[in-house]
C-alpha cells in the first residue's frame, strides 16, 4: 500500500496517439477534472502543464514524455503523456515497457493514422491492455463507426463501442451509454456538470440493437457472459462491466469511448473506463527476468514483500536537482538511503531522495512501493534499461530495445571556448535519450551526432544552446549507410615484426560470408591441433571487430558478415595478444576487399494520407525519390499511400508534402529495414562518403 491506496486501486497508463490527434490536450482535462490543476492548459497557447519544455510549447508538440498523478473515484492514476511524431518513438517505446495499460486517442475524421499503427503495434509488443477515446467528434467529417471500422480492419483489434454520439459534427452534445442505456449531455461550460437523461426517443431503436450487439460480441469473448447470453437471460449492466473488465485485461477487446476532448466532453466517462477497465498492477502477471550469474528464469509478484525490483526507463539532467532517474518499481518497498544492486551493471547504488512527479515539478516523498513510478536522485551509474534490485536477491528485468539512429549530422562549437561543455552536454544527452548518438570522426575531426530523423536532430541541437549554451555550427543531415559484402573470400593476415630483440609474430587465417539481413556479426572458432592457442583466439576476435567498425568502402560500419577463423601460426616467444589482434585486422580488411563489398542504405516506411484531389502529385513526387509504392487504400475523400523509400531521399519532405498538398496530407516515417544500394548510385556516394565533410 503507498499513500493510503492499495494496488488495486492503481492505474498505471499511457495516453499514445498519432501526432495532433489530441494526447495532451486529453491529458489536460483529465488533469482539470481530476482536481490536480485548476486552469485547463491549451496547447496552441503553449499553457499546457505535461508539453513544459519550451521547444513543446513553441512547435505545439509533445517532445518528452512527462509523468504525473491524479486521483479519481477514490482510485490513484498514474499517467504517462507521450510524443506522437515518429522522430521521438522512443518515448513511446519506453513508456509502454513499463506501463499496465494504455489509452489509444483517435482523431474522429482522420480515423487510423500512421503513428497510430505504430504506437499500436508498441503496445501489442509489451501485452498493454488498452481502450479507445475517439476525440474531436465536434469536426466537420466525424465520424465514430467509419472510425471503429478501421481500428478493426488496420489494427486487427476487436473494437467494442460503448458510446453512441448524442447529435454530429458541430452538433455534437454528447453520448449515450450503451451499458447503462442513459444520455449524458454537455453544455458549453468547462465547469458545468454533464447531464444525465433518458435516451431520446429518436435514439431508442438503434440503441437497443447496438447494447444487443455489444453483448453479443463480448459473450463470445468471455465464458460467464456467453452462459448468461445463451440461457436467453438478461444482461446488467453490472455484468456487462465485468465481462468487458475480464476481456480488455485479456487483450481479446478494446472499448472505444467518444467525445471532443478541447470542448470538455466526455472526459468524466473516459476517466470512469479507466478505472473501470484497465489494469491495476496485480491484473498483470509477475514481471519475468533472469538471475545474473545463472541466467536461470526468475520472476517477481507484484506486491510489497517480494524483494524489491524496479526498472529505470528515463534518465533526464534536471537544471535544479541535477540526474534524475524515473522508475517503475515492480515489487518491494524501498526508501530514500536504501542500498541496491543496480544488477545490469553489477554496481551497488544508493536510492537518494523519492519524488513523484507532476510533468516539471516535484513532490518528495518517503518511500515508493509495488505499482509506484517515481523519480530518484542519487542514482550515478543507472541508465535506461537497467534493473535495480534487493543485492539480497539479484534478478536483471528485460531491457527495452531501441531503434538505432539513421540520420547523421557534424557539429562543432562555434567558439573554441565551448569545446569542453559540447562533451559534457552530448554525454548528457546520450544519456537521456537512447536513440540519440555522438562520436568523433578521427578522420574528418569532427563530433558526429546521430538520431531518428531532422526534427530529432533539430530538437537536440536546440536543447544544447538553450540548456548547456553550447552555440554550434552544423553540416547537412546524412544518411548512415552500413557497409556489407556479397560473395564469401579468404584472407590471410600476417603481423610479424622484429625489433632487435623479442619481436612480434601473429598470423591468422579467416573465411567471410554474408550473414543474414539484420544478423550484425558473427564469429566462428574452427581452429583445430591447436595452430593458435585459445588464449588468443579473443585477441584475434576484437581486432577484427574493432576493424568492422570502419568499412573498406567509404568507412562505414560493416554488418551481417559471417567469420570463421579456419588457421593461423603462433611463435612461442614473439606471439602476443597485441600481435593477433592486428593479425585479425589485417585479415579482415583484405577479406572484405575480395568479397565484394557494398553499401546498404536505410529504407523509411512511408505512410500518406492525402486528400483526393492531391493524390497525383503526391504519387509523382514519391515515384522519384526511388519509392516503393507498396499500396493505396480509400477512406472516404481520403487516400491512404504506404511507401518504402529510401532514407536519403526524404530530406525535407516536410515541407514538400506541405507545397504539394496545400498543408493538408499529413505522414509519418520511421526505419524499416537496411536493403543494398543500387550498383547506379553505389560509386557517387562511396566518391562523396571519401571525400566527405558531413
Amino acid at each position: 500500500m503507498s499513500e493510503g491506496f492499495s494496488l488495486d486501486r492503481v492505474r498505471n497508463i499511457g495516453i499514445i496517439a498519432h501526432i495532433d490527434a489530441g494526447k495532451t490536450t486529453v491529458t489536460e482535462r483529465l488533469l482539470y477534472y481530476t482536481g490536480r490543476t485548476y486552469k485547463i492548459g491549451d496547447v496552441d497557447d503553449g499553457t499546457t502543464v505535461m508539453d513544459f519544455m519550451d521547444q513543446e510549447r513553441e512547435r505545439g508538440i509533445t517532445i518528452s514524455s512527462a509523468a504525473t498523478t491524479c486521483y479519481w473515484l477514490e482510485h490513484r492514476i498514474n499517467i504517462i503523456d507521450t510524443p506522437g511524431h515518429v522522430d521521438f518513438t522512443a518515448e513511446v517505446e519506453r513508456s509502454l515497457r513499463v506501463l499496465d495499460g494504455g489509452v489509444v486517442v483517435f482523431d474522429a475524421v482522420a480515423g487510423v493514422q500512421p503513428q497510430s499503427e505504430t504506437v499500436w503495434r508498441q503496445a501489442n509488443r509489451y501485452h498493454v491492455p488498452r481502450i479507445c477515446f475517439v476525440n474531436k467528434m465536434d469536426r466537420i467529417g466525424a465520424n465514430l463507426g467509419r472510425t471503429v471500422d478501421m481500428i478493426r480492419r488496420i489494427l486487427g483489434a476487436k473494437a467494442l463501442p460503448i458510446h453512441l454520439p448524442l447529435g454530429e459534427e458541430k452538433a455534437f452534445e454528447g453520448m449515450i451509454d450503451l451499458i447503462e442505456e442513459k444520455a449524458c449531455m454537455f453544455s458549453e461550460g468547462a465547469d458545468a456538470p454533464p447531464v444525465e437523461l433518458a435516451v431520446p426517443q429518436a435514439y431508442a431503436q438503434r440503441v437497443r440493437e447496438q447494447r444487443e450487439l455489444l453483448v453479443e460480441k463480448l459473450a463470445e469473448e468471455d465464458d460467464q457472459l456467453m452462459h448468461v447470453y445463451l440461457e436467453g437471460g438478461a444482461a446488467s449492466a453490472e455484468m456487462i462491466k465485468a465481462a468487458l473488465r475480464r476481456a480488455t485485461l485479456a487483450g481479446r477487446v478494446v472499448p472505444v469511448l467518444c467525445g471532443t476532448a478541447l470542448k470538455n466532453k466526455g472526459i468524466q466517462q473516459l476517466l470512469d473506463a479507466i478505472v473501470s477497465y484497465l489494469p491495476s498492477p496485480l491484473d498483470v502477471p509477475p514481471v519475468d527476468g533472469t538471475v545474473p550469474d545463472t541466467g536461470e528464469a526468475a520472476s517477481r509478484p507484484g506486491t510489497n514483500d517480494a524483494p524489491f525490483s524496479a526498472l529505470a526507463f528515463k534518465v533526464v539532467a534536471d537544471p535544479f536537482i541535477g540526474r534524475l532517474v524515473y522508475l517503475r518499481i515492480y515489487s518491494g518497498r524501498a526508501e530514500g538511503g536504501t542500498r541496491l544492486l543496480n544488477s545490469a551493471r553489477r554496481e551497488k547504488e544508493r536510492l537518494g531522495r523519492l519524488l513523484r512527479m507532476h510533468a516539471n515539478h516535484r513532490e518528495e516523498i518517503g518511500s515508493a512501493s509495488a505499482g509506484d513510478i517515481v523519480a530518484a536522485v542519487g542514482l550515478k551509474s543507472t541508465l535506461t534499461g537497467d534493473t535495480l534490485c534487493d543485492p539480497a536477491a539479484p534478478i536483471i528485468l528485460e531491457s527495452i530495445s531501441f531503434p538505432e539512429p539513421v540520420v547523421a549530422v557534424a557539429v562543432e562549437p562555434k567558439a573554441k571556448a565551448d569545446q569542453d561543455r559540447i562533451g559534457e552536454a552530448l554525454q548528457k544527452l546520450t544519456e537521456e535519450d537512447p536513440t540519440f548518438q555522438s562520436h568523433y570522426d578521427e578522420e574528418t575531426g569532427q563530433t558526429i551526432i546521430s538520431g531518428m530523423g531532422e526534427l530529432h536532430l533539430e530538437v537536440i541541437l536546440e536543447r544544447m544552446r538553450r540548456e548547456f549554451r553550447v552555440d554550434t555550427k552544423t553540416g547537412k543531415p546524412q544518411v548512415a549507410y552500413k557497409e556489407t559484402i556479397k560473395d564469401k573470400a579468404r584472407a590471410e593476415g600476417r603481423f610479424v615484426k622484429q625489433f632487435g630483440g623479442r619481436g612480434q609474430y601473429g598470423v591468422v587465417v579467416i573465411d567471410v560470408e554474408p550473414g543474414e539481413r539484420g544478423s550484425g556479426f558473427v564469429f566462428v572458432d574452427k581452429i583445430k591441433q591447436a595452430a593458435i592457442p585459445k588464449e588468443y583466439i579473443p585477441a584475434a576476435k576484437a581486432g577484427i571487430e574493432e576493424a568492422l567498425r570502419r568499412g573498406v568502402l567509404a568507412s562505414y560500419p560493416l554488418v551481417d558478415i559471417k567469420v570463421t577463423l579456419v588457421d593461423g601460426s603462433y611463435h612461442d616467444v614473439d606471439s602476443s595478444d597485441m600481435a593477433f589482434k592486428m593479425a585479425g585486422s589485417l585479415a579482415i580488411k583484405e577479406a572484405v576487399r575480395r568479397a565484394k563489398p557494398t553499401l546498404l542504405e536505410p529504407i523509411m516506411k512511408l505512410e500518406v494520407f492525402v486528400p483526393e484531389q492531391f493524390l497525383g502529385d503526391i504519387l509523382g513526387d514519391i515515384d522519384g525519390r526511388r519509392a516503393r509504392i507498396e499500396d493505396i487504400k480509400s477512406t472516404e475523400d481520403y487516400r491512404e499511400i504506404l511507401a518504402y523509400v529510401p532514407l536519403g531521399e526524404t530530406f525535407g519532405y516536410t515541407t514538400v508534402i506541405r507545397s504539394l498538398s496545400q498543408g493538408k496530407a499529413t505522414h509519418s516515417m520511421e526505419f524499416d529495414h537496411y536493403q543494398e544500394v543500387p550498383s547506379s548510385l553505389l560509386e557517387q556516394i562511396t566518391l562523396r562518403a571519401k571525400g566527405r565533410v558531413i
